[in-house]
């Protein structure tokens, strides 16, 4: 299922969401002018789980504490981009509008290092650097899946030849997505395909338990 846009209305302009978004897309441009360097500059910001857990890094690589942050506005291609940053925009605008724009950096950024060391205590000697906003865009659909759950999402549901377009409650668009990255996650070990699909889990269960966490103190 592809989600193409939600009917639920904000009452605030989504400067932060617009702002990640703009960001993400002007890191992958500058990706993309890189050419043969572009190995080297992934390997420099993105979060090396064996560095991300010691933090410490070699002679040459950045700091994990910089590589925490930079590792979420990296991408590996155009599709990885646009995939992070349609889910960012659909979903992102209304937890933005509902926690406010300071209280949603905050949360987006928490969401970002939850996946990075999810995915490093589940691949601790790996030394492939992991990128992509999609842990901290997870973290945003498991707030998404506590406040709206009955929020109908345009969806585009590929049928073998054809594809039908229906609005689904969000519950069946998000609960679909984070049974699909539990069932790749256990199948593949955490890393199948490139995807690093625990990432993903880490930052959707930390979405949930910070949205709960900040329902109850208000």
């Amino acid at each position: 299922m592809i989600p193409l846009k939600d009917d639920n209305p904000t009452s605030t302009y989504p400067f932060v969401t617009v702002g990640l978004i703009t960001i993400n897309t002007l890191a992958f441009i500058y990706e993309l002018s890189l050419g043969q360097h572009l190995e080297h500059f992934l390997n420099r910001y993105g979060a090396i789980p064996v560095f991300v857990l010691n933090m410490s890094s070699p002679l040459g690589y950045s700091p994990p504490y910089v590589t925490i942050f930079t590792s979420m506005f990296l991408h590996g291609g155009f599709f990885h981009t646009a995939g992070n940053m349609l889910y960012l925009w659909i979903f992102g605008n209304n937890i933005e509008d509902s926690m406010g724009h300071s209280k949603f950096i905050l949360f987006y950024f928490i969401c970002g290092i939850v996946a990075v060391y999810t995915f490093s205590i589940v691949n601790p000697a790996s030394t492939i650097p992991m990128i992509g906003a999609s842990g901290a865009v997870s973290g945003v659909l498991g707030a998404y899946l506590i406040l709206f759950p009955r929020a109908k999402v345009l969806t585009l549901i590929p049928l073998g030849f054809y594809m039908q377009v229906v609005k689904v409650p969000a519950l069946f668009v998000l609960g679909f997505w984070i049974i699909v990255q539990i069932i790749n996650g256990m199948v593949s070990g955490g890393t199948g395909g490139g995807v690093a699909w625990f990432a993903h889990i880490g930052g959707f269960l930390s979405g949930i338990l910070l949205i709960v966490l900040i329902k109850k103190r208000r």
